[in-house]
């Protein structure tokens, strides 16, 4: 049975580690990293933040405040630290321009509505922040892949996520008021990853991820 978001994170968490614990998550992280430490908030936010494993990260560019926000509670338990909040990324309870970077790293496959993320994230933003976020490519749709994880005892769950294509991104960045810096679409790159060989053999090597970085026009 496809599990929902929500119900699936409950599942998952006592086996969710606070690091990039697969490939996808190395690929990715190996792309946003960089894009994170050449930039100097003093306010940041990692949405969808999960374990908090972008907490240090965003820690690291000298953000005198720095905050978690995520849906589940059994997930945020798994992080260290106060400076994490359980809310909705869809309706944040921030303030107008509270932040000048938000960090969201593979959430936004479990909002529906792209657009209206996309404004919030704006919103919460002030005029010249930055936003850095990442989706599952829209190859994971186009060839049918399954988001997977095993629970505590053993069993494998699917976890539903909404496929957004590039163009949908786009559209709702710019409606947003949100210019693009960069798009990035890394690919898995390690073959001696557990399990990228045989991903290799049967795919190719296709794009896995899809990475913006945009900045909130004044």
């Amino acid at each position: 049975m496809t599990l929902l978001p929500r119900a699936a994170y409950e599942l998952w968490a006592d086996t969710y580690p606070a690091v990039a614990h697969n490939p996808l998550m190395r690929a990715e992280q190996a792309v946003v990293e960089p894009l994170l430490a050449q930039l100097r908030p003093s306010r940041a936010l990692d949405v969808g933040t999960g374990s908090g494993r972008y907490i240090p990260l965003l820690q690291a560019t000298g953000a005198s405040v720095v905050l978690g926000l995520d849906f589940s509670l059994a997930m945020l338990a798994r992080g260290t630290g106060n400076r994490r909040i359980c809310g909705d990324a869809c309706r944040l309870p921030f303030k107008r321009g509270a932040f000048d970077l938000i960090n969201a790293s593979l959430m936004v496959g479990d909002v529906a509505d792209l657009s209206g993320w996309m404004r919030e994230m704006a919103r919460a933003l002030t005029f010249g922040g930055h936003l850095v976020y990442s989706d599952f490519h829209p190859s994971w749709a186009q060839r049918g892949w399954s988001r997977t994880f095993r629970a505590a005892d053993g069993e494998l769950h699917d976890v539903s996520f909404h496929s957004h294509s590039i163009d949908e991104h786009l559209v709702a960045l710019e409606q947003a008021g949100l210019h693009v810096r960069a798009i990035r679409e890394p690919r898995f790159r390690i073959d001696t990853e557990p399990g990228v060989k045989a991903f290799r053999r049967r795919w190719g090597n296709p794009h896995v991820v899809i990475i913006f970085h945009a900045v909130r026009e004044p």
